[in-house]
């Protein structure tokens, strides 16, 4: 086979392939075989159909074309191996020549789209500033808050709705003469905004026992998005009472005796989480950074692929101005993925098992799904690969941002190794007794009047499986 390559852009090659007879014949052979195992041709038994009689009945071009339909993608990616075509995307295929007669070579070309060849400057000591570390009152109050919450109880009043109230209340959706859905004795936090569209703007005013009529775009289901006609009915209407902020509330919450000890823990939770915050800048501005210094080309077939694939996905193709901002957005991701890709290149980035295997438990735990039951199902679509490149490109950033020189605004030389306790701060808030989260129910429902909050905003671009964002990396941890 031989085969040669043209540069069309710095994201587009284009490869001419011509292949002898010789190294076709097994494709055509087999191909022969399948044809002639699949037609039924008198005085031959299936699979005994001898080749000049297929070419009689089925035509030898029938046989080429079949044989030309396996050899493509075999001598395509033989090509593109030799030619150190790194190619993506769906590539364009023009066959040149066709061997109809026994001895004549085949030949074709291919347009592809490629990964750019980055050129990346010194990775060390890039400098970046970040926000001071400094825990204000308001965060401090802002967590003392939400652990007072955790223990609040709700007493019922008797009065019309307000803003902040909790309703336990009884809900139907109907479209037509159709009941889609109905839900009873929820309890549900007024100003939320995780049920039904125009629910807070009906429940505002109401009492107990009072019914209001409203229609709202359905949140779920088979009928999501559609207009539904809906009926609330409010049963009671309780508001929360915090505990008082005193030693007794202490104990309660804390293994601290007093609040003087318990305000004191909640404020060094707070300036770790603000020292997780800068970590989390940091490596935002490390990777701006290298956006911003490094030149990476991006394919245009393969930005105009994604846009369209994700506004079809929402119905907006030809929503002009979101198509630009998803334009945009993809194009940085990809950008971020290619530059990210060559950095774990040049740095000889490998991932091992337990790094992947940490990394498909935290997915897991994110869409609420069982780790190994999220393992095999990523598994059985071929993602593992794209997950493997993902790590990668983490590791890669990660290995940059240790390298990086970060200071934050008052000049002082941030240690990033103190990420790891602000995570841990952050993700249990020192065990501040979760078992006040009890005292208030609030039950989300994955139902067409209920929908799902934790349903993550459209409005972000999402690459292929060639990557998640880059710039979502995960900084050192």
């Amino acid at each position: 086979m031989k085969s040669a390559v043209e540069t069309i852009s710095p994201t587009r090659v284009k490869l001419v392939v011509e292949v002898p007879f010789a190294e076709l014949k097994p494709m055509l052979d087999q191909a022969y075989k399948t044809i002639g195992a699949q037609v039924q041709i008198p005085g031959f038994r299936k699979g005994k159909v001898p080749s000049r009689i297929i070419d009689q009945r089925v035509g030898r071009g029938a046989v080429v074309q079949e044989a030309v339909n396996e050899a493509l993608p075999v001598f395509f990616a033989q090509a593109a191996e030799a030619e150190d075509i790194r190619a993506i995307g769906q590539p364009e295929v023009d066959v040149t020549a066709v061997p109809l007669e026994d001895g004549q070579d085949l030949e074709f070309t291919v347009e592809t789209d490629v990964r750019p060849q980055v050129e990346l400057p010194d990775l060390e000591g890039i400098a970046v500033e970040v926000d001071e570390v400094k825990a204000s009152d308001d965060d401090v109050d802002e967590r003392l808050t939400t652990l007072r919450e955790r223990f609040g109880s709700l007493v019922g009043v008797e009065r019309a709705v307000e803003d902040g109230d909790f309703v336990s209340l009884d809900l139907t959706a109907t479209i037509g003469d159709e009941e889609i859905d109905s839900v009873s004795g929820v309890s549900y936090e007024v100003g939320s905004k995780n049920m039904l569209e125009g629910l807070d703007d009906a429940l505002l005013g109401m009492a107990a026992g009072e019914s209001k009529d409203f229609t709202a775009p359905l949140a779920g289901g088979d009928h999501e998005g559609d207009d539904a006609a809906c009926t609330v009915t409010v049963q009671s209407v309780k508001v929360r009472e915090l505990p008082d902020l005193d030693d007794d509330f202490a104990q309660l919450a804390s293994e601290f005796d007093t609040m003087e000890e318990l305000r004191a823990d909640v404020t060094r939770q707070a300036e770790q989480a603000k020292k997780y915050e800068q970590g989390i800048q940091a490596r935002d501005k490390v990777l701006e950074h290298l956006l911003e210094t490094v030149d990476v080309p991006v394919p245009d077939g393969i930005v105009e692929a994604e846009v369209n694939k994700h506004l079809e996905g929402e119905n907006r193709l030809e929503d002009d101005e979101h198509r630009a901002e998803v334009d945009e957005s993809t194009r940085k991701a990809l950008k971020a993925q290619f530059l990210l890709d060559a950095i774990a290149e040049k740095l000889e980035v490998r991932v091992e098992q337990p790094e992947l295997i940490e990394y498909l438990v935290m997915s897991a735990q994110q869409y609420g799904m069982d780790p190994n039951e999220f393992a095999q199902t990523i598994d059985q679509q071929g993602q593992i690969p794209s997950i493997v490149q993902e790590v990668a490109r983490r590791k890669a950033l990660a290995a940059v941002l240790d390298s990086a020189t970060v200071t934050d605004t008052a000049g002082v030389t941030v240690d990033l190794d103190d990420l790891v306790a602000g995570d841990e701060a952050e993700s249990h808030d020192h065990d501040h007794d979760d078992a006040g989260d009890g005292h208030e129910a609030g039950d989300d429902h994955g139902s067409d009047v209920a929908g799902d909050d934790a349903e993550a905003s459209a409005d972000e671009a999402e690459p292929s499986d060639d990557g998640a964002e880059a710039d979502t990396a995960a900084a050192k941890a």
